[in-house]
């Protein structure tokens, strides 16, 4: 890669949206499924135990609850940055650093599909 290439070619953007597409569509499942575990009662309760079993079971079950909901928080934030990859893909500004404006390399995308910044960026933004 030449240090003076502003942009990747419409081929390597190409390949770079089939990457995004795929880690998207794999996201969005991922997502579902969580969303499913919170939206659905799996008919496990404790309506017929004892009461200080159904207390016990009831905290487990709050705290696998907000754990869960976690995790599909994270997974929708991740479903949006890899929104936001493709929109940068189609206005062909995908895999420029938004810091230094220069290309991440393409190991880098191909490992965070929806970076932002090159690693010397990130580097400087966690100091």
């Amino acid at each position: 890669m030449s240090d003076n290439k502003v942009r990747y070619s419409d081929e390597e953007l190409d390949e770079f949206r089939e990457i995004v597409t795929r880690k998207l569509s794999e996201a969005k499942q991922e997502y579902e499924r969580y969303m499913n575990i919170l939206m659905n009662k799996d008919g496990n309760d404790v309506d017929d135990t004892s009461p200080t079993y159904k207390l016990t079971e009831e905290g487990a079950d709050t705290f696998n609850r907000e754990l869960t909901m976690q995790f599909a928080n994270r997974q929708l934030k991740l479903v949006q940055s890899l929104q936001a990859a493709l929109v940068r893909v189609e206005n062909k500004t995908y895999g420029i650093c938004c810091i230094t404006g220069k290309l991440i390399p393409k190991e880098r995308l191909k490992a965070v599909p929806h970076a932002t910044m090159c690693i010397e960026a990130k580097k400087n933004q966690s100091k």
